[in-house]
């Protein structure tokens, strides 16, 4: 199984406005390898997703997908090339059920979920509702960690994890992103058992980054965040095979601000 997320910083500018011949999220849906993929921030509703996304799914692609309650607002979506044996929108809280930012899908064996977590600001409200998302999404990781199934949470997760995911890790130290307790967060989700894929594979380097801000050399001196992560169960984890950030080959050819983050996971031996 192979999976990639991407942030797509609106899915109908990712299609249309920033595309040109043979770039755009279209383009790389026909080409990609990728067995299941996360879509963050879509920004659209459920129908404006589908018809944004209907060549791809004359393709053959399934979409499940979850919009917010406030328009232009959020938005997540998974698209697989097989059908979806269940799907399930929210981590568990009612405050954000219709907030768009948590869907999840068992597509045979494994569960994939597609998570957006909010951007927070330090000292303020969004910060505390930032948090009480991240409360609730680790009570649903905690059932999904106990369920036995095999299971990835991918997405936006606006936390860069430590010094390694942020270039200018002191220039952000006491801004959301890099808080120290987000970061104790996801240290404290990793030592309950979820792995993340891409570190486990790239240990002990800087980046690979997945995100740069339009403004600026940020993308050409590659200056960025590694904030698009994927966060396995340690079965998972364990046939992960391959990790890659798709980062464009030149600034003019991105369509989003966010780069495609593929995991591929080896299937079970038989016996």
């Amino acid at each position: 199984m192979i999976v990639s997320t991407i942030n797509v910083n609106g899915i109908r500018a990712a299609i249309k406005q920033r595309s040109q011949t043979n770039l755009g999220l279209l383009p790389w849906l026909a080409t990609t390898a990728a067995d299941v993929v996360c879509l963050q921030e879509t920004r659209a509703d459920n129908d404006q997703l589908t018809a944004a996304l209907q060549p791809a799914l004359d393709d053959g692609w399934h979409v499940a997908s979850a919009h917010a309650h406030l328009k232009g607002r959020n938005g997540v979506a998974v698209l697989s090339r097989k059908p979806f044996d269940a799907v399930r929108v929210g981590a568990g809280a009612v405050e954000f059920d219709a907030h768009g930012r948590y869907i999840e899908v068992d597509v045979g064996d494994a569960t994939v979920a597609s998570v957006y977590i909010p951007t927070g600001e330090a000292d303020t409200d969004r910060q505390l509702e930032k948090e009480r998302f991240m409360a609730a999404l680790a009570g649903r990781m905690a059932t999904l960690l106990h369920s036995g199934r095999d299971a990835v949470v991918c997405g936006d997760w606006n936390i860069a994890h430590t010094e390694n995911d942020i270039k200018n890790w002191k220039g952000n130290l006491k801004k959301s992103g890099f808080l120290p307790s987000e970061r104790q967060w996801l240290t404290d989700l990793l030592a309950s058992g979820w792995v993340d894929a891409v570190r486990s594979l790239h240990p002990g380097v800087a980046g690979p980054y997945s995100w740069w801000s339009w403004r600026g050399r940020a993308f050409d001196n590659d200056a960025g965040w590694r904030i698009d992560y994927q966060l396995a169960t340690p079965g998972l984890a364990a046939r992960a095979s391959a990790a890659r950030v798709e980062r464009a080959a030149a600034y003019e050819l991105r369509w989003s601000d966010h780069a495609p983050v593929t995991v591929e996971y080896m299937a079970i031996p038989a016996p």
